[in-house]
């Protein structure tokens, strides 16, 4: 599965850092780099890969799964991949699939 999500799709809004635009993006573990939850640039290719991982393209899914990532998820998960198995984990312990 190849889910493409545009920042239309999302529920919430985010800030565009153009600054941070074409670094390179989340493709996979590992991946010990600082996830930025408020920067769209990051937020897309997160939660692509999410949704391919948990084989879904509801959207009632990718919001719950954005949701957690906002406002439950802990600070101290930081990095893309820790942030990446955080909510591939929350999904399927919730059977979001």
């Amino acid at each position: 599965m190849n889910i493409s999500i545009n920042p239309s799709d999302l529920y919430y809004r985010y800030r565009h850092k153009k600054e941070t635009r074409d670094l390179p993006k989340f493709q996979g573990k590992p991946d010990l780099h600082l996830f930025d939850r408020d920067d769209l640039y990051e937020v897309l290719p997160m939660l692509e890969a999410v949704m391919n991982e948990i084989a879904s393209t509801d959207g009632q899914v990718l919001e719950k799964i954005e949701e957690m990532m906002l406002l439950q998820m802990p600070g101290f998960i930081n990095t893309r991949e820790q942030v990446f198995d955080f909510l591939v984990d929350f999904a399927k312990q919730r059977g979001m699939h």
